[in-house]
């Protein structure tokens, strides 16, 4: 039994903006504290084995230049690497390139914070169809993965089990209220309230479309 309402909680959700050589760029922003030493969330997020347990298999070359690929989904090349403090990468799929930041910071000897940013050329209609919760919301199930493979290393995540856990009544509770929360953190940036919300529960008929 998940408690939806403390895993949604978990997470400060923020969107902003950056401003890159190609033009202005949109950033969704994730953060959450685990219980948990650095070293541990590092290599949780690092390892390949450890990768497979709590997001996707991936394989390729995980260090600095290196190129990646996550089982049916993204790839991409790893442009910058700070151990145990973080890394930048590449995020290609779909045909497009986005870019993810991870931060880590500890803020204890047995608890870290994970920041990861997800920044992407947004065109405007897609941004006023899905808003922030298009990518946040898969970013939320991750972090959600994250915390139960930290609280039971040994465990594995089936991502069928996952999906099926996603549609259920309880899935669908927190990608309801992630989908709002994302909502909520699209108006504080600027986004008119009604499109926002108007967003949110597109993003949320995506992720848990009515059976």
């Amino acid at each position: 039994m998940i408690d939806v309402t403390a895993e949604v909680s978990a997470v400060r959700r923020r969107v902003g903006g950056r401003t890159l050589e190609a033009g202005e760029a949109r950033v969704v922003s994730a953060s959450r504290v685990y219980e948990a030493p650095l070293d541990d969330v590092w290599e949780a997020c690092t390892s390949a084995e450890r990768l497979a347990r709590w997001f996707l298999p991936v394989s390729g070359d995980l260090t600095l230049h290196g190129r990646y690929e996550l089982r049916g989904n993204a790839s991409g090349t790893v442009t910058a690497c700070d151990p145990p403090k973080g890394f930048d990468a590449t995020w290609e799929f779909g045909g497009e390139v986005s870019w993810i930041e991870l931060r880590l910071t500890p803020e204890s000897a047995q608890r870290t914070r994970f920041t990861l940013d997800h920044i992407a050329h947004v065109d405007d209609e897609r941004w006023t169809q899905f808003g922030p919760g298009a990518v946040g919301v898969g970013w939320d199930l991750s972090l959600m993965g994250l915390g139960l493979h930290l609280a039971a290393p040994d465990s594995i995540n089936d991502p069928a089990e996952m999906e099926a856990w996603s549609q259920s009544p309880e899935g669908r509770r927190f990608i309801t209220l992630a989908s709002e929360d994302w909502g909520r953190a699209s108006t504080e940036a600027g986004t008119p309230a009604a499109e926002a919300t108007e967003a949110a529960a597109r993003t949320t008929g995506f992720y848990a479309p009515p059976a």
